[in-house]
């Protein structure tokens, strides 16, 4: 059976924008968010020792200022607060005039390791950032990200098609239609589909990634995906290099999910 569900709703998903850029290597340069677009977002210019300590919450993505060295520049900027979400990240170019050649790197909920990455990969040349916070909660910024989906006419809207019992006689196919950076795990549920094997569909963590039983495989399209964190490799270390925990799995593209693949007698999740 096919089945092609268009699902325009994001209640509860960390879906993002479609200026936003995706968290993906194939990622390209996206417009700068428009801090006058909503009064809770601001830009600051700092030094590339930002002075700023970073955090994230159990789903490893939308990151944080979790505290600030007070001797810091950050801090002494007097703009930057404990708690602010942040959303971009731009090099600042001197060697160019106006910036020019400068992309922005678009952050709103991105994977903890993307963002770490972000400012790893900025060349040597580059002394200073502009960056851009949002001062209020991981859910006010997704609510915010949400209500302007919802006046985006061209939201980019992608295919996950997910296979239940692949290879065997009850398998089934969907094509699910959803907006790009959609959760897998809450794409299927949300579907009827469920990624849990025998009593976990009943003890799982609902998505919370404490207990390591959402494995899906991603065979395609696993470039889309967000990277795995160290918690997610650890957790799959005796499996297949396309095994994903879905709860933390996060669709920029198009890709294949096939659920209840089989699993490494030693794994321990199962």
């Amino acid at each position: 059976m096919d089945d092609e569900v268009h699902l325009l709703q994001t209640q509860e998903r960390q879906v993002l924008p479609h200026r936003l850029v995706h968290h993906s290597a194939a990622a390209a340069a996206a417009a700068d968010i428009d801090v006058e677009s909503d009064p809770r977002l601001y830009r600051v210019r700092l030094s590339r020792s930002t002075g700023i300590e970073w955090g994230t919450d159990l789903s490893f993505s939308f990151v944080y200022v979790r505290d600030l060295d007070p001797t810091g520049e950050a801090a002494m900027s007097n703009k930057v607060k404990k708690g602010d979400q942040l959303c971009e990240i731009k090099p600042i170019i001197t060697t160019k005039t106006d910036d020019e050649g400068a992309e922005s790197i678009n952050l709103v909920g991105a994977p903890f390791d993307f963002v770490m990455e972000s400012f790893r990969l900025l060349d040597k040349s580059v002394s200073q950032v502009d960056l851009v916070f949002f001062r209020g909660t991981k859910d006010e910024l997704k609510a915010a990200a949400n209500s302007e989906n919802e006046a985006s006419a061209d939201q980019e809207i992608i295919t996950v098609t997910v296979y239940e019992n692949k290879g065997s006689a009850q398998e089934k196919s969907h094509r699910l239609r959803a907006p790009a950076g959609v959760n897998i795990r809450q794409l299927c549920i949300d579907n009827g589909i469920n990624v849990y094997q025998s009593l976990t569909r009943w003890t799982n963590c609902k998505g919370q990634q404490l207990c390591g039983t959402c494995i899906v495989n991603v065979p395609e399209g696993g470039i889309n995906t967000n990277r795995k964190s160290m918690d997610e490799a650890s957790t799959l270390r005796e499996n297949p290099e396309t095994y994903r925990l879905s709860c933390v799995s996060f669709a920029y593209g198009d890709c294949t999910v096939e659920t209840f693949p089989p699993v490494n007698a030693a794994q321990w999740t199962r």
